[in-house]
This record gives C-alpha cells, sequence and structure tokens, in this order.
C-alpha cells in the first residue's frame, strides 16, 4: 500500500514511513493511493471473529509491504488485550433502532484508546530495529492527550509533548494526563483553545528545520495508522447489525471529524452504511459546510462537550481531497484560501457528493441533556459527546428499518459535572483510575506561542529531566 499526500508535493511513503511521517512536509495528510474493497463475502466472513481477528482482517492491506501478516496478527492482539470488556467495542442496544458502540473500555475510558494502543505498538516496531528517536507533539481537546501518553509513556525511542487548552479540558481529563510521571512524558497547558493549540503544532510540523532537528512524528488524527485503526469498529459492529445483508447508519460526535472519517473509509471498503451522521455541539463549522457550504471558522464556544469545542477540523481536508476528485493542485488551493482567511465556501456539487456519505446536525445544550435523559431512562448513562450523537441520531430523518448506532466516545465520569447537573446522579469512576485525585500532578503553562513552545521542547527533547509539579 503506497499513501500519498492531499497537497500532492511529498513524496509517496509506504505505511511504516506515513505512521512515523504523520503530516506530510507539504502541509498536506496522508491517504491510500486507492481505496482497498471488501466484497460482500469477505465481509460476511467477519461474522463472529474477535475484535482482533477482525483488525487483523482489515488492516491487512492498509499495512501491507510493512507488517506480516504473524506480524500484524500480534499486533492486533497486543493492543486490546487491555480492554476492560471482552468484546473490546460491545453494542448495547437502547430501543428497536438505536444502539450504542461503546468506545470507552480502554484503559484512559475513551474512544480514542482504540487506536493509540495500536499506534504505541506500531511506534515501538518500526523505532526497535535503529537508533532512530521520535519527538510526538500532539494538541488535544480532552482524550487524545491521555490516550496517546499512556500508549507512549516509557516507550523506548519516544518524547512525547502533549498541548491542552488550559481550563477547557475536564479535571479527569487533565489529571489523566498531568498525573504521569514517566520521564519521555511532557504536558504543556497553553493560554488559548484547542485551534490555538492544534495551530501550534501544525506550524511545528511545517517548519521544516524544526520538524528535521526533532524528528517530528504526530499521535493527533492526522496521523493514518490512528485513522485505520479506527475503521476497525464500525465493520465490527455494522457486522453484528447484519452487514452486509443490512444497511446501518452511524451517529458520530464530532469535532476533528477524524472518528468520521473512518466511517467514511469503512464505507469505501465496501460496508453498507446508509449514512454517516455528523453530530457538533454548537460549535458547528461542520454541519455548516455540510448543510450550507460555510466552511467559517468562528470562536469556540466553551461547552460541557469540551472534546467537540473545535472550529478547524483538520481531517475535513481528506473529504474535501475526494470531494475535489483527488486533485491535489484544487484541494492545495482551497486549503491555502482557508488557512489565510478562515473561511471556505464549498459549492452546491461538492455537497451534493458529501451528501450521499453524510447528513449532519447541530445539537445545542438543551438538546444535549434531553439525549442524556432518554437514554437514562432506557438504562443507561452516557457523557455530553456521547448525547449529542445521539440526540443527532434521534432527529434523523432515515428510514425507521434502519438501525442506528451511536458512538460512545467516553466513559460518563470523565465528565461526572456535566452528568449530575443533567442527571442528578453521580457516574462514578471505574477502580482502574479512582485514585486519580490523589497522584501529583505535573506540567507548565506556557504562552500560545511557537518561540514559547518550541523553546521548551528544544530544552526537553531527547532528554530524561523532571519537569514543575502543578
Amino acid at each position: 500500500m503506497r499513501y500519498i499526500s492531499t497537497r500532492g508535493q511529498a513524496a509517496v511513503l509506504d505505511f511504516k514511513d506515513a505512521t512515523l511521517a504523520g503530516l506530510a512536509p507539504d502541509g498536506g495528510l496522508y491517504v491510500p493511493e486507492a481505496w482497498p474493497v471488501l466484497g460482500a463475502a469477505e465481509i460476511e466472513k467477519l461474522s463472529g471473529l474477535s475484535f482482533a481477528e477482525t483488525a487483523a482482517r482489515i488492516l491487512a492491506p492498509f499495512v501491507a509491504g510493512s507488517l506480516t501478516p504473524v506480524e500484524l496478527n500480534d499486533l492486533c492482539e497486543r493492543a486490546w488485550g487491555r480492554f476492560s470488556h471482552p468484546a473490546v467495542t460491545p453494542i448495547v442496544q437502547l430501543d428497536p433502532r438505536h444502539y450504542l458502540l461503546e468506545l470507552f473500555h480502554g484503559p484512559t475510558l475513551a474512544f480514542k484508546d482504540v487506536a493509540l494502543q495500536f499506534l504505541g505498538l506500531l511506534f515501538e516496531r518500526f523505532l526497535a530495529s535503529g537508533d532512530r528517536h521520535l519527538t510526538i507533539v500532539g494538541a488535544t481537546s480532552g482524550d487524545t492527550g491521555s490516550a496517546a501518553i499512556e500508549a507512549l509513556a516509557d516507550r523506548s525511542h519516544v518524547d512525547i509533548f502533549m498541548l491542552h487548552p488550559r481550563g477547557r479540558v475536564s479535571e479527569v481529563q487533565r489529571r489523566q494526563m498531568t498525573t504521569v510521571s514517566a520521564p519521555n512524558v511532557h504536558n504543556i497547558a497553553i493560554d488559548g483553545d484547542f485551534d490555538t493549540a492544534q495551530a501550534l503544532v501544525k506550524a511545528m510540523f511545517n517548519d521544516a528545520s524544526f520538524s528535521a532537528r526533532f524528528n517530528l512524528a504526530a499521535v493527533n488524527s492526522i496521523n493514518w495508522a490512528r485513522l485505520a485503526a479506527q475503521v476497525v469498529y464500525y465493520f465490527y459492529a455494522a457486522v453484528r447489525l447484519g452487514a452486509p445483508h443490512r444497511e446501518v447508519a452511524f451517529s458520530v460526535p464530532t469535532g476533528n471529524f477524524g472518528d468520521v472519517y473512518a466511517g467514511y473509509v469503512a464505507k469505501k471498503m465496501g460496508l453498507p452504511i446508509a449514512r454517516l451522521i455528523v453530530a457538533t455541539n454548537v460549535n458547528d463549522i461542520l454541519h455548516r459546510a455540510l448543510a450550507k457550504g460555510d466552511y467559517s471558522a468562528w470562536a469556540v464556544t466553551p461547552t460541557t462537550a469540551p472534546s467537540m469545542d473545535i472550529q478547524v477540523s483538520s481531517n475535513f481536508e481528506r473529504l474535501l481531497f475526494d470531494l475535489h476528485g483527488r486533485d491535489s493542485m484544487l484541494l492545495r488551493r482551497d486549503m491555502l484560501t482557508f488557512e489565510a482567511d478562515r473561511r471556505l465556501s464549498l459549492p452546491e456539487g461538492m455537497r451534493e457528493l458529501a451528501a450521499a456519505d453524510f447528513a449532519s446536525a447541530r445539537i445545542d445544550q438543551a438538546s444535549m441533556g434531553d439525549a442524556m435523559r432518554w437514554a437514562h431512562g432506557c438504562g443507561q448513562i452516557i457523557d455530553p459527546h456521547t448525547a449529542v450523537g445521539l440526540a443527532a441520531a434521534r432527529a434523523s430523518d432515515l428510514p425507521r428499518t434502519i438501525p442506528i448506532v451511536s458512538l460512545a466516545t467516553a466513559h460518563p465520569a470523565k465528565f461526572g459535572d456535566a452528568v449530575a447537573t443533567a442527571l442528578g446522579v453521580e457516574a462514578e469512576l471505574p477502580t482502574r483510575i479512582a485514585g486519580l485525585k490523589d497522584k501529583e500532578e505535573r506540567c507548565v503553562t506556557l504562552p500560545a506561542t511557537f518561540d514559547a513552545l518550541s523553546a521548551h521542547i528544544g530544552a526537553y527533547a531527547r532528554r530524561r529531566q523532571a519537569v514543575p509539579a502543578l
């Protein structure tokens, strides 16, 4: 499998090199040169397989040339062996039509664990045979940071610097990052929102001398390997609900567009997905883009679903690339326009192409609370992000014969205050992280400037020094 940049000015890479690179040097994102397709008979054979076995089948074409089948099987078994549920991503039925896909049974209680446990092992495997050292620099709106840190803490050949917007993640999310004492983990709180943090990270990758000096790599969903791993649970869920002989829809709480894009990849591979519902909160740039063609970044509004408080969705570039017929020149023109003006207009033809795969909905705070209470009436406590997806699913105009799976992206205890406000009940933390509040936090706070961040990374990268306690 060969990987190309959406902007067309970077070398073609194999899976290994695309994984280690993350962002392409031309500022684009890596995508497969062509989509692998599974026929109905191949999808039918996934029935009854474990999650790890399903993953090995789905990921095989993406890793071809970089991992042998034996190596891939081994990584899949190891990646999801620490999850607390034997199904890894179990399905829960709410009523005759609505289902939850629980993606929070990993070590940090969020859907990011599904991909990042695999990505951590990939880094370990690809770096084991040499003296290459990676500096991971990432931005998180909440869950990516803790999942990446959990996957990479204490691993050889890797330092990780994770930025989060100060005061804009939940206490549990923050502590899951800042209480990790591994010497290769560096937490940075910046004075700004997630979009600011993400822009700083992208600027570092786009600075050729800085990127080369520290051998930067990515764990955010700009990294193709992470998206590929997320494709697996769409197949795993759909097959259990009747695919390939039955269409299934998915409603996805969406901020950076990575998770729902993985569903798009699954559909491109042949999975019969009737529709992918892009569920946004009031930070609704993606809903405006898909519904009205208005891809313009407004100010971020803080909400009780902080992981979705995003106005610049990095992975949307990958979809735009396909909507442009994979014309990298047109895509590059549009992205340069957006980066300069923070706005872009999607013509009607592109919106019509997107509508074949996607619907969208904007869910406000009141509707989110209603969805949490409805789920509670069905016997389930859900977090605010999952509630956004469920609210959009319940508002869908799809035929009632099509089951809709809402992605449950985080354990409700990660957002205990929001759950208590909506339901008047407490969501208890699982015992494996119950002592989180008693641990010392380690983090630095920096201004949201390239100079401040690059100086800090320059001081600590490739070293094993302590950072100040909070």
